[in-house]
């Protein structure tokens, strides 16, 4: 290659690896000799020199679900942004799966792992001293001994109940996770929808605090129904999830209460579908962007320094997103 385009073989390495500090007609010589010789990298042999794949691992609970494929797909980019690939697990929301994801992902020749957890807790954080580069997209673990970003549970719930009250609603229905949701993030969005019942002075109501099985559009529209049916009335419902959120627009509907008129929804992830729905559906927006730039570049400086960097702890951002289901403003 470097005899055909007339330079040296660090100048072909250098353009190679797009080094910025190559002149623009060296460049295309050397790029109109790969073209025509047809030059491809030998990435096994590139791995084999610097000990690296250039492949990450992305282990999230469900893939199915809106809210984790829309963030699989922001660290997919920003990763591709840095010249990485990324190999995606599915954990199925299980600590016993999790932990079997931190056990192999060495064996899978990952140079690190984003690993967004659910099952693990404070009490599993020890499980976390690993020897490979590892960020937690977590809710609940913290001091861990590795970089944890965590979304922000508890100032966005709050955030979206006080919506509610200030748009005039006092008796506000939760749609909650069950009595087994000890870890996570459903006792932590209750915490945000406690804090903003008291800010606002107003007693919690426990009998509108409504557990559901899943976290599903038709376990929420059946719970929803099931409580208009018993008499249990309210004029607000907060749905810990945007999923939840959809199935709560639909159970109204068919118990004939309207929305916003008679009782005005938010939820929280905004996905993608939130906006398409009718009404559409206020939501509580954390900041995928930040959370999947921050998750990668926090991977790549583990990957990149050889000493260990004392683990980082970052809470994302969030928007709160007033659509018709709440009677705010439409966003365009």
């Amino acid at each position: 290659m470097a005899k055909a385009a007339g330079v040296s073989p660090m100048t072909v390495s250098h353009v190679i690896n797009d080094h910025p500090y190559v002149r623009e007609t060296t460049r295309d010589k050397v790029q109109q000799a790969i073209d025509e010789l047809g030059y491809r990298v030998n990435i096994a042999a590139r791995n084999l020199r610097t000990g690296r794949t250039s492949t990450i691992g992305l282990a999230i609970p469900e893939i199915d679900r809106p809210y984790y494929a829309q963030l699989a797909a922001r660290i997919v980019a920003a990763a591709g942004r840095r010249g990485l690939r990324v190999a995606i697990e599915q954990t199925g929301a299980t600590k016993e799966n999790e932990l079997s994801t931190l056990a192999t992902s060495r064996n899978r020749l990952y140079d690190g792992l984003i690993l967004a957890t659910v099952g693990l807790g404070f009490a599993d954080r020890e499980l976390l001293n690993v020897d490979f580069p590892v960020v937690i997209l977590g809710e609940r673990i913290f001091d861990g001994p590795v970089d944890h970003i965590s979304m922000p549970n508890v100032s966005g719930s709050a955030a979206a109940v006080e919506h509610l009250i200030e748009r005039g609603a006092r008796r506000i229905l939760m749609l909650q996770g069950n009595e087994l949701s000890e870890l996570g993030m459903p006792p932590l969005r209750l915490d945000g929808y406690r804090a903003a019942h008291e800010r606002a002075g107003l007693p919690v109501d426990e009998a509108l605090l409504i557990p559901v099985p899943a976290f599903t559009m038709q376990a929420a529209r059946e719970a929803v129904v099931a409580a208009v049916a018993n008499g249990l009335t309210f004029d607000g419902v907060f749905c810990i999830t945007d999923s939840m959120g959809v199935g709560v627009l639909r159970g109204l509907a068919s118990c004939g209460l309207r929305v916003p008129e008679d009782v005005k929804v938010i939820g929280f992830d905004n996905i993608d579908e939130a906006e398409f729905t009718v009404p559409s559906l206020s939501s509580i927006a954390p900041d995928h962007d930040e959370m999947a730039e921050t998750a990668v570049s926090l991977l790549v400086q583990r990957i990149e320094q050889a000493k260990r960097p004392a683990p980082r702890e970052v809470e994302a951002g969030f928007r709160l997103i007033e659509r018709e289901s709440s009677a705010g403003r439409v966003e365009r």
